[in-house]
C-alpha cells in the first residue's frame, strides 16, 4: 500500500494510481498540498509505488 500522511492525518492509497487520483480518492484537493517523496517535491501526474510514503504539505497563502 501507499501511505498519504498530511498533518497527523493518514490515508492509505494503492500503488499504480497518479498522485492527483489518490488525492482524490481521499478527499484532498490536489492544488492545495504539496506532495514529497523521499525528500523530493513530486508531481500530481507521478505514479505511485507500493510502500511509498508521501508526505502532504499544504499550501498556506495570504496578503
Amino acid at each position: 500500500m501507499v501511505k498519504l500522511v498530511l498533518r497527523k492525518q493518514e490515508f492509505e492509497a494503492r500503488p499504480g494510481m497518479a498522485l492527483v487520483d489518490a488525492l482524490k480518492k481521499v478527499d484532498i484537493l490536489p492544488e492545495a498540498v504539496i506532495a514529497i517523496r523521499n525528500g523530493e517535491v513530486i508531481t500530481e501526474d507521478e505514479i505511485l509505488h507500493d510502500g511509498d510514503v508521501i508526505k502532504l504539505v499544504a499550501v498556506i497563502s495570504g496578503g
